[in-house]
This record gives structure tokens, sequence and C-alpha cells, in this order.
């Protein structure tokens, strides 16, 4: 059998692990390698090539080898947690930046209790044990659950489908990942636990900086945020894919849906009584990540300003870009049209200052064809009872508006901060559902095929990190746009668009990560969705010009 690797060509005449073949290479890499793609799929170091394939190696400087880290790291804590903590329950919560918080049922946190965690993982780690994945058929699966009184990885029990279970095993202690696990534990040798509010945070090195921890970022505001929704899932029963499905099977979903739209309605309307309360105000910045649904929020917020009797006026940032020329270029030569200075500042500061002064400007339409702008006559004057709502990924950077005073501007930070659970120990993450909605979203209104927007999704983020999440902390409000629902309801239009893509092409590896995430979702009908929900910006349908 012929094995691409790189520029190389390996010929093997037995069945063979990605480990014994690649040895040297994965010894002498420059960051600790964690797994590998062959022929498109992401399989764990231990994977028998029994076929001719291209190897890709994985290490911890790529973002997949973050999420591989990350996952062998949980998994490492559950196996501390279970010798620490024999019979309670442990939950991984949500993810904060390079760290997850997770709460364990009935049990203080203490000093003492993190340093035994942390203790009983180092071990784990420095005795470099293997990690074994065991593959069962359905009847052995349910005599181990019946055995072993557990619903670790159960999940996959319950589509009927499933004809092989997975289970990773270390030593004595067995889970399940949704998703692939290093080989070993030594890979994961950098992380520490630190105790945080009513639990902990379980801390990971960043893909562009993997040799160590990142500085401590306060998140408090995203962290509030977050437990706020996750509190309102619990007490509705639906904070994993089991009782989500199962309210779909009972027949409840409706009103699961009228509810989590109900608490969306009130927290816009919440943010828009502070902003009324403040007549200091007026200026309203909203900024957040790719597919956080910001253009429909903005204008469910202006419907809520109104009934508070302010009225809102847009202004877009796209219309003060620099000119073409003066646009800076990003490490590749290419125009970098989301850093900050390729906004036109002073021109936007000056206008801002001269409309908040009571002044008539004339206002810039950019032509991106031309790359520059142009004034069409287009005249704005700002009255009393107005308030300008300008929405773009600096808004949250106060350079971007560094002429007005403090007091004159509310910020909010949107995003669709994923709530929902696997089950205790595995999470969705939010960048996941951000990416479905924007396939679903780039098929529908532009064109593209899920291929290239999994493409490029590597790029949206490293701006969105760069620009946007260094900043949320600053905001006033932080809404949290997801909806517990929504995966049943992109299901059924974003796995056909998912299932276009080919094996022979790269971004499968990340289609068929989605597809099998997305498989254990009972569908919900699109038509359940009510016309003004956020979730209508990626359907399409919806009350609201987009």
């Amino acid at each position: 059998m012929k094995i691409q690797y790189k520029d190389k060509i390996i010929e093997i005449d037995r069945e063979v692990t990605i480990q014994e073949l690649l040895e040297n290479e994965i010894e002498k890499s420059k960051y600790p390698v964690i797994g590998a793609i062959f022929n498109n799929e992401y399989v764990n170091l231990e994977y028998k090539i029994d076929k001719e394939g291209e190897i890709k190696l994985i290490d911890i400087s790529t973002k997949e080898g973050t999420k591989i880290y990350r996952r062998t790291i949980i998994y490492i804590l559950g196996k501390a947690f279970e010798k620490v903590c024999p019979g309670k329950k442990m939950i991984v919560n949500y993810q904060l930046p390079n760290s997850m918080f997770c709460q364990i049922d009935d049990v203080e946190v203490t000093k003492e209790l993190i340093q035994e965690l942390n203790n009983e993982m180092r071990q784990i780690v420095e005795k470099n044990l293997p990690i074994k994945q065991v593959i069962m058929t359905r009847e052995q699966a349910k005599e181990f659950y019946k055995e072993n009184n557990t619903s670790k990885g159960r999940l996959q029990l319950d589509l009927e489908d499933n004809q092989e279970i997975y289970m990773y095993y270390c030593e004595e202690y067995y889970n399940y990942c949704f998703g692939t696990l290093a080989n070993r534990t030594g890979v994961t040798k950098i992380f520490e636990i630190i105790q945080y509010d009513d639990g902990f945070l379980v801390r990971y090195p960043s893909s562009s900086k993997p040799e160590e921890l990142p500085s401590l970022i306060p998140t408090k505001k995203l962290a509030w945020a977050l437990d706020e929704y996750d509190d309102i899932h619990k007490i509705l029963n639906v904070n994993t894919v089991y009782k989500l499905n199962k309210s779909i099977k009972e027949g409840n979903i409706r009103d699961v849906i009228m509810l989590d739209e109900a608490l969306h309605e009130k927290k816009i309307a919440n943010i828009a009584d502070e902003i009324a309360k403040d007549r200091n105000i007026k200026m309203v910045l909203i900024a957040g990540p790719s597919s956080s649904g910001k253009t429909t929020f903005a204008q469910r917020l202006g419907i809520q300003l109104r009934i508070n009797r302010i009225k809102p006026v847009t202004i877009s940032v796209d219309n003060y870009f620099v000119e073409r020329e003066d646009t800076p270029r990003d490490e590749n030569g290419n125009y970098d049209f989301e850093c900050i200075e390729a906004i036109d500042i002073e021109l936007f500061n000056n206008h801002l200052t001269r409309l908040l002064n009571g002044e008539e400007v004339e206002m810039p339409e950019f032509d991106f064809h031309v790359g520059t702008k142009r004034y069409n006559g287009k005249k704005l004057k700002l009255e009393a009872d107005e308030v300008l709502v300008i929405e773009g990924i600096h808004c949250l950077n106060d350079k971007l508006t560094s002429e007005i005073d403090k007091e004159q501007k509310y910020k909010i930070y949107i995003s669709a901060l994923t709530v929902l659970n696997m089950d205790r120990y595995n999470r969705i993450s939010t960048t996941d559902t951000r990416l479905l909605r924007r396939i679903v979203r780039d098929n529908q209104f532009r064109g593209y095929n899920a291929k290239h927007t999994i493409s490029t999704w590597n790029m949206v983020n490293d701006g969105e990190e760069k620009n946007i999440f260094p900043f949320q902390e600053q905001a006033n409000s932080i809404f949290n746009t997801s909806l517990i629902y929504e995966l049943g309801v992109l299901k059924e239009m974003v796995m056909p668009l998912l299932e276009e893509i080919q094996q022979e092409q790269p971004e499968y590896a990340e289609a068929r990560r989605l597809i099998d995430m997305l498989k254990y979702f009972e569908p919900i009908p699109t038509e359940y969705v009510p016309t003004n929900s956020l979730l209508k910006e990626f359907l399409g349908g919806g009350s609201f010009k987009y």
C-alpha cells in the first residue's frame, strides 16, 4: 500500500498505526503532535492504516489541534475527578477564553479540592498513559451500561443507526468523547485548574501560543450572561441534547421555542429600558462575531427603543473605509479590510461629534468597486429624541469612537453563546453553532456552498480573535443570541449542504465532524420558528429586511 505524507510516498505491506509509521516525524515535530487527518478524516494516532491514502499530522499549534488538546484535558479531568470525588457528578458547563468552566453537584469547591484535582491530573499526565478506543456492538453496549449504571456516551444508543458504540479507556477509567482524543495523556502537559465562581476553570493554551498558558482575562460579564441562560434552560429542563430530543418526541417543543423566544424579547426590552433611563446616551454601539444575528438584534432593539420614545438612526461604519490606496495590507500583502486602521477614524469621529452637537452632516457612501468615498447628497441631522445605532466589528474598541465621551456611548456585545451540552462531559461549541448558521445563510443568500464557508472559517475566526473578543468585557450589556432549539431546526437545512462535500476535498474532515454531531438531534420544522426570531436571519422568511 502506498501512503503519502507531505511530498513523500511510503510503501507498507502490513496494517500499521499512524504512530508507528511516522514515529520519527512525530518525535521531531516542533510542537507536540496530537492527532492526524487520514484521507480527510480526523483520526487518533493509534488509527490502523489498512488502505492507501494521505496523512497529515495535527500538532497543538493548529485550531483542530487545540480542540483535540481541550477534549483530552477534559477526559483526563474526568478520570482525576472520579478518583478525588468518587460517586459525585461533574458537568463541563461552558467555554470561556482558553478555559472550560466546570461545576460539581452538591460539593463545595475549595482550594484543597482544586489542589487535589491538579495533583491527580499531573500524575496522570506524567505517567503518559495510553488512551485506547474500544468499539462495542449495540448488544455489548447495552450490557455495558446495565453493568456500570452510567450515562456516559449513552446518547450513542439513542441513534438506531449506530451499530458500533465507542468508548475511550485509560486504565480503569472510561468515557466517551464526541470527537478525536490524543492517544496518550502525556501530550497535554500545559494546563491548570483554578477556583472560579461556584466551580472551577480548566485552563489550556491557545493555538497561537501553544507552549504557555495565556494571561487570565477577566470575563465576569461573559460568564454572567452564560450563567443566566444556563440556569434558565436547566429550569426548562432542556440543557442537554437528550432532554431537547425528549421534548420534541413528547410534543412539547413549541412551548420550549416560545419560552426561548420570550427570553430574547425580554432581554432586548431590558437593554432598551436601560438605554432610555440615561438621557446622556446618544450612541448605541453593537459588535459581535460572524453569524451572531447582529442585524436582526439591531432591528428588534430599535422597536423596543421606539416603545421608549427613542428613535434609532442607523449609521454604517462600512461607509467610512479609507481610500483603497491607503488601506493597510496583511503579512501576505493583501488588503486588510478588517483592521481598525482600514477605517477613516478621523472623519468618522468628526461626523459623530458634529451630529451629537446638532449639526447637519453630509454622509459618505463608500463605493467598494472603485475603493473611494462618494458624497451623493445624503444628509443627516440628529433630533433630540433620536440616538445613533452603529454596528460593526470595531464598535467595542474605544479607538473607533475616541472623540466621543464615554457617558454618551452604550456598548452591546452579542454572540451565540451556546449553553446546550451533548452530555455532562461534552459541550457544543459556540463557534460550531455560528459556523452552522453561516453555512445556511451563505447558501440561502450569498450563493456559497458549505465547502466555501468552511474553507474561509478559520480566517474569519482569526479576525474575530484580534478585533472583537479582546474588547467584549468593555460592553455595557452582553446579549446571548443562541436559541436552545436552533440546531434541531438548522439540521434539516445544513445536513444536505455538508453531505455535498466529497472525501477528496480538504473540508471533508470538518464537514464529517459536524455531521457526526448533528445526527444526534431530532429535527424541528422550520415553520415552528416565529417570524421575528433571530434565527430567521439565517433561515429566511422573517419579518425584517436584511
